[in-house]
């Protein structure tokens, strides 16, 4: 399968992109969430988009971050999985309903909110949410696009 394009170097693109890949990169640095977890939020999020060049990426790097394969192959069934922390759970809940705001017209709903500011304080909550932003924008540009998925290297981006 080849992208119908190549963003990272079709003109025009380039500069946008590194935009957004350099505000990534700033968000992991300074966010108070454990890397792992930025790797299992954006995981969820890929695997509801099925951005599967996403998965590829957030697999290898939730791995790289010391995730265990159990972890990372109980993500798309984290609800019925013993092996998340209620924090995690927390997130994961807030990436679902984050994610597929089409599927409820209110957007997150306020018990999904409060359980996540359960466990969260308000600058991890800001990495989340922006996290959660940018990983559906990641997604709709590869899905679009048609990267292909497989070849990733964790730390191959940055």
């Amino acid at each position: 399968m080849d992208a119908r394009l190549d963003l990272l170097t079709a003109p025009g693109a380039d500069k946008a992109l590194k935009h957004l890949m350099s505000a990534g990169r700033a968000l992991q640095e300074s966010s108070p969430l454990p890397p792992a977890l930025h790797e299992l939020v954006a995981l969820r999020v890929s695997q509801i988009n099925g951005c599967a060049v996403c998965i590829d990426i957030h697999t290898k790097e939730a791995s790289a971050a010391g995730e265990t394969p159990v972890r990372l192959h109980m993500v798309a069934a984290w609800r019925d999985a013993t092996v998340f922390t209620e924090a995690e759970r927390a997130a994961l809940e807030l990436a679902e309903e984050g994610t597929r705001v089409a599927d409820a017209a209110g957007g997150v709903s306020d018990p999904i909110w409060s359980r996540a500011a359960e466990h969260f304080d308000e600058e991890a909550l800001t990495s989340l949410v922006i996290a959660i932003g940018m990983m559906n924008a990641a997604n709709r540009l590869n899905i679009i696009t048609r990267r292909p998925a497989g070849d990733y290297v964790a730390g191959q981006l940055g």
